[in-house]
């Protein structure tokens, strides 16, 4: 459901926008590397004798493109989307890797670019909001295979980085950029006050991506 609302965004951005937008558009395409966590649950005791209480994907590599249209000289806006090639691993007293997991972005942003829009050297940050999806994971043990049906959930993504025009037009785009996603709430017990009464207070967690990429940049 989160996939299709982010992809509405998109649509939505690409069919409202004035007749400005038109006027520039740039594309980025880029690769890099990601460092991933997971979220921690209930301790169980696992049929090898080891205890687990955590779920992460492992970090690795990741790529990624974004489409954004031009408002004036530095803000933007567009659609980006976002791939991590990972492993899903269970942790505690001893770590497993369960299979292989790709975590996969959607998100409408907004950019800010510094700078005269001539210039060769411009620093950027944005902000946006989507949805990460984490697929399917097929497992193999000794005992039994199967698969563990993948999720998609709200996220957002935020970052900053540079773009190198060399003649206005093409160059380099480097960046950083997290992604937290919401994964779960966890009770951690009652909250009470003579005016509002008594409530059951969570801690969410999140899994979070944080991606190093470098890539190209086009402006049309």
């Amino acid at each position: 459901m989160f996939v299709r609302i982010a992809l509405a965004l998109f649509v939505i951005i690409a069919v409202a926008a004035p007749p400005a937008f038109a006027q520039k558009a740039e594309v980025g395409v880029w690769a890099g590397w990601t460092l991933s966590d997971g979220v921690s649950g209930n301790a169980f005791l696992a049929g090898d004798g080891n205890i687990y209480d955590r779920v992460d994907p492992k970090d690795g590599g990741s790529w990624g493109f974004n489409v954004g249209f031009l408002i004036g000289d530095n803000a933007e806006v567009g659609f980006m989307y976002g791939h991590e090639f990972s492993t899903l691993q269970i942790s505690g007293t001893n770590d497993v890797e369960v299979g292989d997991l790709g975590i996969t972005g959607y998100h409408g942003y907004f950019a800010y670019n510094f700078g005269d829009s001539t210039a060769k050297i411009r620093p950027f940050v944005f902000g946006g909001l989507g949805a990460t999806s984490f697929s399917d994971v097929d497992f193999q043990t000794i005992n039994r295979s199967g698969t563990i049906s993948g999720e998609s959930q709200f996220s957002t993504t935020w970052g900053a980085g540079v773009k190198v025009l060399a003649n206005g037009r093409f160059g380099g785009r480097f960046a950083v950029r997290i992604t937290p996603t919401y994964i779960k709430t966890d009770s951690v017990g009652w909250w009470c006050d003579p005016y509002w009464g008594c409530y059951l207070v969570g801690n969410a967690q999140y899994s979070n991506q944080f991606e190093f990429s470098g890539g190209v940049t086009a402006r049309f």
